[in-house]
């Protein structure tokens, strides 16, 4: 066995993630419950699982999902219904266990993923496993359900890739149940064949999603709650700007632009559509899945710091799978600086709080690789993607 061949297997890194999510889980558990913002009210360091826990026993009880409950935590649920009855096997065991298999499969899902990459060499994926690594510790540190979206599109992007439309489907009709930026995956389909086929699948599963809760709830209470989660959706949409480009623009220049600036979003994603001659080039197809990871991160009002564990997989894929160069490169160091090592403890607080955090600066350097990214998308003539070895 060569030197250092033990990095590379599979099973090894399944390891170190599954320590990786014991020991952050066991440290949420123990830590003492401890009031928020002002709060009178203690509440636990895994709040956010506390959420999703709780989700699921205000659904059975046919209560409202969608407004506080500040004597069991603070802050809203915002998931679909479909996944506060998928929260249900884990809502019934013990905190500790039900937090560390939550945490786990949001980990192991991004794991498998990019395990499974094609067409990517051993170093390369543990490359990117490494440059994603602090983010998905700050998602899992926060119980966020982020890295599941990541794993699951890019798996989508996989399954697509082998044929497997339903699948495909599936996993980004799940990332839409959890969160509805998901649904911009869908772009994915129209680079492959059996259009008609996802098409089906995809009504199939959306079916199912929407309305699984009857097994649990009546029809009028299902109605009650999706029209529910649309106010909350809706309000919350008006009271925020987020680490986004709207939020750069905001506190860089002083524009207020938020839906023109998702308008303008939207166009420019959509503008390599119009490259249809490139459909069948791999490269084109994984730009494309990174372009996606990253946009529904950098143009969403809401993103926040555990979320940039979705675009930091999508600057992995962009740069990996492309022929290195100083303008990646350079990109790359930055995104690593900026997006991920700056809500550290590397970056000293006086920095964080009077620099990093008012501008924006996380979110700063996924926007610039996207834009480098749609250019790459305009632009590319043949695959250049690095051979697995």
């Amino acid at each position: 066995m060569r030197k250092a061949d033990w990095l590379y297997k599979p099973s090894f890194q399944f390891t170190i993630f599954t320590v990786i999510v014991l020991v952050i889980s066991l440290q949420a558990v123990l830590q003492a419950p401890s009031p928020f913002n002002g709060s009178a009210i203690a509440y636990t360091a895994y709040n956010n699982y506390i959420i999703f826990k709780q989700s699921f026993y205000h659904l059975i009880h046919h209560q409202d999902l969608y407004i506080l409950y500040p004597n069991e935590h603070w802050d809203l649920y915002k998931y679909s219904p479909a996944f506060a009855l998928l929260m249900g096997p884990l809502a019934i065991l013990p905190d500790f266990a039900g937090l560390f298999i939550w945490n786990l499969l949001n980990a192991i899902v991004l794991l498998i993923a990019i395990q499974q990459l094609p067409l990517l060499d051993k170093q390369k994926k543990l490359l990117s496993l490494g440059f994603v690594l602090l983010e998905l510790i700050t998602s899992l540190q926060n119980e966020q359900s982020n890295a599941l979206i990541a794993g699951l599109i890019i798996l989508a992007f996989i399954q697509l890739e082998k044929k497997r439309v339903a699948l495909a489907s599936l996993f980004i009709v799940l990332t839409v149940a959890i969160k509805l930026f998901g649904i911009v995956a869908f772009a994915l389909f129209l680079f492959y064949p059996q259009k008609i086929k996802s098409i089906a699948f995809t009504l199939l599963w959306l079916l199912v999603f929407i309305f699984v809760p009857l097994t649990v709830v009546s029809w009028d209470q299902l109605l009650f709650l999706y029209k529910s989660w649309g106010h909350l959706l809706q309000n919350d949409h008006d009271i925020s700007y987020g680490l986004s480009v709207a939020g750069w623009l905001y506190t860089w220049f002083g524009w207020s632009l938020k839906s023109e600036t998702v308008i303008a979003g939207v166009l420019l994603f959509c503008l390599p559509l119009l490259r249809i001659r490139q459909y069948n080039n791999f490269t084109y197809r994984l730009l494309y899945v990174a372009s996606v990871l990253v946009w529904v991160v950098i143009f969403n009002h809401k993103a926040e710091s555990p979320t940039f564990i979705i675009a930091t997989a999508g600057v992995a894929l962009w740069y990996y799978y492309q022929q290195p160069n100083k303008i990646n490169t350079a990109l790359l160091l930055l995104a690593f600086l900026f997006t991920v090592l700056s809500p550290t403890d590397l970056f000293p607080r006086i920095i964080r709080t009077n620099y990093v955090i008012p501008y924006v600066l996380k979110a700063v350097p996924c926007i610039w690789v996207w834009l480098k990214l749609t250019f790459d998308l305009l632009t590319i003539k043949e695959t250049t993607v690095v051979a697995e070895s």
